[in-house]
């Protein structure tokens, strides 16, 4: 009779990680790369795979105190620091507080062709000093292609690699290994990817001349993971991952009442305004007052000592400040004082997921109250209507997760049904609270109109409104 054996605890079963250090990928990774075993960075020249690396290492040492070594076999010391400075990483420093060692292998290819032999052992003797004299957790091999480049003999390739990532797991280092792409295999031996425990790819590509870095988990033993590709951004801060897959419907929600900040508008509400947390769709053809009445919400945001982040794709700072004092809105002191902050880039600048990944990075670093992002139609220029809903419908759960208000201004066409355009239809029925601007002419006069097409939760108005525009701002009147 075959004995049973002793189930394993659950803690047993359990996978540990460490942390990556990157921002957002911890989220699709439920926790961070595999913890004692190697983890497999590939991708094509410029994609970010060395500092990639270095950031894992550097995070660890500053925020686990986990020291770490790089070991490079195509960048020297001296330039490893000095590429990776401009991001604040003072590797020089780490090096003499002997928290972070960086050794430089030089190998020759001319020099295994000519001997005919080739054997990792020198390597890791050298790699096992290295984490020993500073006790290392964390380990980087950048890049793996230079480490094998003059080995032709496919037989004794394949056993050094596997030699070389069971001596990471026996030594108990949490290591990346970055390695570059091949033609029709993540690397260009086509081995690494198969005994990697956790294989990350990375992309950089270019689309309707649009640069856009990606990042996929191809696998992941042990582990379940985000599988889409995600956007990333490299900048000052180094590298931001946001993992649209993760935002969810369980956000909760404030039953508190707030003014749009003009009192004749908040009086079309039963409640005398909207609820906090929502979103509000403003939309109207060119010269309806979109951006006067954005204005209006963001001053009476900023009266509540509430900050207030307006991102705007048409007017620079100036131009918003000089065009809301015609109308008696003066902007200057809220932005001087840091509670009214204008973001202006035109949407070209970059592709919709580094429009999102820099709004989301915005809003952790300011932790506003209220978002205004005017207009969302010039989004339509750099994606397609669904890419565009996509992007909003991201920033949208974001902001009700912070319980953030959040108004979006809109262009409509002046041939289009205001009730069926490309940007309309991609963001109407996620908006809380939709307001339409318009105006009329009859016998040489203009009359502005404005009417809630919706509020959730929220009793309204529901005929059409007459509103002027004066040096005091926007007023309403019943229309007549």
């Amino acid at each position: 009779m075959v004995k049973k054996g002793k189930p394993l605890e659950p803690s047993a079963l359990s996978l540990e990680k460490s942390p990556s250090g990157i921002s957002g990928l911890d989220e699709i990774c439920l926790g961070g790369f595999p913890k004692g075993r190697p983890t497999l960075i590939c991708g094509s020249a410029g994609c970010g795979k060395t500092l990639f690396a270095m950031q894992f290492l550097i995070k660890g040492i500053a925020e686990y105190k986990e020291p770490g070594v790089f070991m490079s076999f195509e960048e020297s010391g001296s330039d490893l620091a000095q590429n990776v400075s401009s991001l604040g990483f003072d590797l020089q420093k780490l090096t003499r507080q002997k928290k972070l060692h960086i050794d430089y292998v030089r190998v020759e290819r001319s020099e295994i062709e000519e001997t005919g032999e080739y054997d990792l052992e020198g390597l890791f003797i050298r790699l096992n000093y290295a984490i020993d004299s500073i006790g290392a957790k964390r380990v980087v091999l950048d890049t793996i292609e230079a480490l094998f480049s003059g080995i032709q003999n496919q037989t004794l390739l394949r056993a050094e690699i596997r030699r070389l990532f069971e001596w990471l797991k026996q030594k108990g280092v949490t290591a990346i290994i970055t390695g570059e792409r091949g033609e029709n295999t993540l690397t260009r031996q086509g081995l690494e990817e198969y005994i990697s425990d956790c294989v990350i790819l990375l992309d950089f590509r270019v689309v309707d001349q649009i640069a856009t870095r990606r990042l996929r988990i191809v696998k992941y033993r042990g582990s379940t993971h985000g599988t889409n590709e995600y956007p990333f951004l490299i900048d000052e801060n180094g590298i931001s991952v946001i993992p649209i897959t993760s935002l969810n419907l369980n956000y909760r929600v404030s039953k508190e009442i707030i003014s749009t900040g003009v009192p004749t508008l908040d009086d079309l509400f039963k409640n005398g305004g909207y609820y906090r947390g929502s979103s509000v769709l403003l939309t109207g053809v060119a010269g309806t007052a979109k951006t006067i009445l954005a204005s209006h919400f963001a001053v009476c945001s900023c009266l509540r000592k509430e900050k207030v982040l307006y991102f705007s794709f048409e007017e620079s700072p100036d131009q918003l400040i000089r065009n809301s004092r015609s109308i008696g809105i003066n902007l200057k002191p809220y932005i001087d004082s840091g509670i009214l902050i204008i973001h202006s880039s035109r949407p070209s600048l970059q592709g919709l997921e580094l429009h999102l990944l820099r709004l989301q990075k915005l809003i952790t670093q300011h932790n506003p109250g209220m978002v205004i992002v005017d207009p969302i139609s010039s989004l339509i220029s750099v994606g397609s209507t669904s890419e565009v809903r996509g992007m909003l419908v991201r920033l949208m759960d974001l902001l009700k997760m912070s319980n953030v208000n959040a108004i979006f201004t809109s262009l409509t066409q002046q041939s289009s049904n205001a009730y069926n355009d490309a940007t309309i239809d991609a963001v109407s029925s996620l908006a809380d609270t939709w307001i339409n601007l318009k105006y009329d002419e009859a016998n040489g006069i203009r009359r502005r109109e404005l009417l809630i097409i919706k509020s959730r939760g929220v009793g309204h108005y529901e005929n059409v409104c007459n509103f002027s525009i004066s040096n005091k701002g926007i007023r309403l009147s019943p229309k007549k």
